[in-house]
């Protein structure tokens, strides 16, 4: 269901004014959470690293920054309190180039993070090679740096010899409770493969009294493989049907969709990024068992994150996109300029 953005709800959360299909835009405060409310942040696709260096004249290259993301979880830090912000979750792509000056920024930007709200990260393309190898991601975001929390669940253990591929914390689950709500959610690798899946299918049977999440990296976007550059902005889009990883072994968002999600009654949400031209799009989709599932991409680059807020009372879920660097909610880009894909709400049922 779309907000209708001529309530006064809305003005009066967004500070913005829509009239005649032109959006004006004010500089605002994000609104605090209300009592009785929680939210979950979801960082997009972070691959903005430049040399800090970068046209000076300085022997010296291996400085590498990233501005935004460190805007996305400064901004997350430092509102938990004030936007009950309950669990982060990145969709993948933390580098652009999978090296180690970028992981250890990564490792820095996370840190921000870690020990102050339980978060979990899917590992995109860009964060292994093509044939699935993501040693360097578990080089610096290890199982081992999470089992001392309570909320962390476990991860896929590959088989003896091949944890390079899909295993210690490339596939991980986490366990959140908020409002007497509890929850889990599955971070999985893009394109994850079969043996995954499998372990991605016996977690949610045996957490089925938990309300289920899925972050990936893949999912919304051109539905069949681009053959033109036109064809990333101009295709059909929807669920998509082929992959970048994993070579025969990976599946598709289609096919973890028909192997995995569309099999758990608990299943209401599934968060993806990996597109950015693209960039924002969202559809519902029924499960096997008549369950409303929620897919939801975000890849906005600099131009904000995303804050679910859950209203259990009134069940639904505010979805807001907000750029911390210039302090604004996002309500139109040029690639999607419609404010309904930015900031727009979930039904989903909490509350009798």
């Amino acid at each position: 269901m779309l907000l209708d953005l001529r309530s006064p709800n809305w003005c009066k959360f967004a500070a913005v004014c829509v009239l005649a299909g032109t959006a004006g835009v004010s500089a605002a405060e994000f609104p605090e959470a209300p009592q009785g409310t929680f939210s979950i942040a979801v960082i997009p696709d972070t691959q903005h690293y430049r040399d800090a260096q970068e046209g000076a004249d300085n022997p010296d290259k291996t400085t590498v920054t990233n501005d935004v993301f460190r805007s996305y979880v400064d901004w997350i830090a430092g509102n938990i309190g004030r936007q009950r912000i309950v669990f982060a979750t990145h969709v993948g792509d933390i580098v652009d180039v999978n090296n180690h000056q970028q992981w250890s920024i990564a490792r820095q930007m996370m840190d921000r993070l870690h020990g102050n709200v339980p978060y979990g990260i899917s590992v995109g393309n860009h964060d292994m090679v093509r044939s699935g190898d993501s040693t360097l991601f578990q080089t610096y975001f290890p199982a081992s740096r999470f089992e001392d929390f309570e909320w962390y669940g476990d991860c896929f253990h590959s088989p003896a010899g091949r944890s390079a591929t899909s295993g210690n914390n490339a596939n991980s689950f986490q366990l959140f409770s908020a409002e007497s709500l509890d929850f889990i959610i599955l971070h999985l690798e893009c394109n994850a493969p079969d043996d995954v899946l499998a372990w991605a299918n016996s977690i949610l049977e045996q957490h089925s009294d938990r309300r289920a999440m899925v972050t990936t990296h893949m999912g919304l976007g051109p539905r069949d493989k681009p053959k033109r550059a036109d064809d990333y902005f101009t295709a059909p889009k929807g669920r998509m049907t082929w992959k970048k990883c994993h070579g025969d072994r990976g599946n598709s968002p289609q096919q973890m969709w028909d192997k995995c999600f569309c099999k758990h009654a608990h299943l209401f949400l599934i968060c993806c990024g990996d597109q950015s031209r693209t960039q924002a799009m969202y559809q519902s989709s029924k499960g096997n068992n008549g369950n409303i599932v929620h897919e939801v991409l975000s890849d906005y680059g600099s131009h904000g994150q995303r804050l679910m807020r859950f209203l259990p009372r009134q069940n639904r879920i505010e979805v807001r996109t907000w750029n911390p660097q210039v302090s604004e909610f996002c309500t139109g880009t040029k690639i999607v300029p419609d404010v309904n894909q930015h900031q727009f709400q979930l039904d989903y049922r909490m509350m009798p």
